[in-house]
């Protein structure tokens, strides 16, 4: 025969009861042990006894395990915004980005010489700061600019120059050797005119 099904109740007799307890808190903790190790879990067991006497068992460290509880409980249950409030604060981040876009708009218009009259004379006086500090910043890049289109003007003219020199080279090597040429291939080493003035002389009588 099997063994029949224990009916799970409070058991009366605390001898039996303080057996049960100890068998049965023992394998629980070795079940956790188990569990840690094959699954590689964080486990953290807690057991007080009916004495109040605490046994415990951690994978880790018994305050990780109980502070990641802690944090993952606050997370769990933390309360979600409701549609009202997430719209109030919908509401004031647009409030907040309109001022800022009216305050950047007056600031523009004081920078062009407009709406100057309301302005105190240290607010003036900054404002002319502001305005010195953009004009230096727009010089320096404006020479910083025509510095580096100098530059480049300069390389390409350079560059052109070298081009025109190196053309009148290959021009006059080109000249020199079909004057070669031609020195070359008239006999006794005359040129054509010198040639013609010859054959002149030889032609007229004596």
């Amino acid at each position: 025969m099997g063994r029949g099904k224990i009916v799970i109740r409070r058991i009366d007799n605390s001898t039996s009861r303080q057996v049960t307890f100890s068998k049965r808190r023992n394998g629980l903790l070795k079940k956790a042990k188990e569990l840690s190790i094959l699954c590689d879990a964080q486990v953290g067991l807690i057991i007080f006894s009916s004495t109040g006497k605490l046994y415990e068992f951690s994978s880790t460290n018994m305050k990780s395990t109980m502070e990641r509880y802690n944090k993952s409980n606050e997370e769990h249950h933390h309360p979600l915004p409701s549609a009202n409030s997430e719209a109030k604060f919908w509401k004031r981040e647009a409030a907040a980005l309109r001022h800022e876009l009216q305050s950047l708009q007056k600031n523009h218009r004081q920078l062009m010489g407009q709406e100057l009259s309301s302005l105190s004379v240290k607010e003036l006086q900054n404002l002319e700061n502001q305005l010195e500090m953009s004009l230096r910043g727009v010089r320096m890049q404006k020479d910083q600019k025509q510095n580096d289109e100098t530059h480049e003007l300069n390389r390409k003219l350079d560059l052109l120059h070298q081009e025109n020199m190196d053309l009148l080279k290959k021009i006059n090597e080109a000249r020199d050797g079909n004057e070669t040429n031609r020195i070359s291939h008239s006999p006794n080493g005359f040129n054509l005119e010198e040639e013609e003035c010859i054959k002149l002389q030889l032609s007229q009588p004596q």
